[in-house]
């Protein structure tokens, strides 16, 4: 049986409508299946893990929820070569210097044994995001007196190597760090914990299975309209649609980096600015820096028939009322 005041419920989200509302209301709009898994990943206080394409909207949905639940988020952003020290906490080598000088030159040398324990106390810690997010200064206190956890964002887990990932695991179960000078430090509140992947290689099962997981696919066409309409309010409809159908009919032609709802969003903002009212082969070629991001995508869309694929675009995004 779920402990209740560990459930999704401590949150005001009493059922996976209820997380649709509260993600739209921040202008994330999530289909059931993602909604289904954030509500249990707080019911059951698990990880998530999103994989999927780069510019799918996995790290948006640390940022909506969020600000849904009126939180702060806690970024790790991860990077080949990332270590504890980088993650978790390290020293403040400088500020202890200055310290130690000070206090030397104050009281002498003869009364530096006694300064070891000053010197490793909470003053001198820099927190690392894995441990200011089970800190317990990082709770929020809400006006009707609830108190929450932070969102802990693990951005691109799959660029981190083997080594961090496997020191994540004892994170991620028991939400504890052990500070030799300290002792352990154990969260309060267990932070929410959204990690993702753009899958440039295969996690571990060990992971997987401390995590609840889902896969971020592209959106639909009708859904990707939706999302340009509500995060560029100043984009027309009828041209909101033609680039949706644009980017869609891209993402089938086996690009090395297909568009994803960043790069649509910027290209719908950048045709706007152009003033533009349609998408035409020519301000495609003229915008076309905003939805693909390597020579060799432009290259590849150069050599199939543009004109084509535009015109079969139009014909299904223009068919929406402005």
């Amino acid at each position: 049986m779920v402990d209740s005041s560990r459930s999704a419920e401590r949150y005001g989200l009493a059922s996976v409508d209820d997380v649709v509302k509260a993600l739209e209301h921040e202008d994330y709009l999530v289909d059931e299946g993602l909604a289904t898994t954030v509500f249990l990943a707080l019911s059951l206080q698990r990880p998530l893990l999103l994989e999927g394409e780069a510019g799918v909207g996995k790290t948006e949905i640390a940022h909506a929820l969020a600000q849904a639940l009126g939180v702060p988020v806690i970024r790790l952003q991860c990077y080949e070569g990332i270590d504890a020290s980088q993650a978790v906490y390290e020293w403040n080598y400088s500020r202890q210097l200055l310290h130690l000088r000070a206090v030397e030159a104050i009281a002498g040398r003869g009364e530096l044994r006694d300064l070891e324990e000053e010197l490793y106390s909470q003053d001198f810690l820099l927190r690392r995001p894995l441990l200011s997010a089970i800190d317990a200064s990082s709770i929020t206190v809400t006006a009707s007196g609830e108190r929450r956890p932070p969102v802990l964002l693990i951005d691109e887990i799959d660029r981190a190597d083997d080594e961090f990932e496997a020191f994540l695991l004892e994170v991620l179960s028991d939400y504890a760090i052990t500070i030799p000078e300290l002792g352990r430090v154990r969260a309060e509140l267990p932070p929410i914990t959204i990690l993702t992947s753009n899958r440039t290689r295969d996690l571990h099962d060990a992971l997987k299975r401390r995590c609840l997981y889902h896969w971020v696919a592209h959106p639909s066409f009708e859904r990707e309209v939706e999302i340009i309409c509500r995060r560029a309010p100043e984009v027309e409809h009828s041209l909101a649609r033609q680039v949706a159908a644009v980017a869609s009919a891209l993402r089938d032609a086996d690009l090395y980096k297909p568009p994803g709802i960043a790069e649509t969003l910027d290209w719908a903002r950048s045709l706007t600015f152009l003033s533009e009212s349609e998408v035409t082969a020519a301000n495609f070629r003229r915008s076309s820096g905003a939805l693909l991001k390597y020579r060799e995508d432009g290259d590849r869309v150069q050599s199939l028939d543009l004109a084509q694929i535009i015109r079969s675009a139009v014909l299904r995004g223009g068919s929406g009322n402005s």
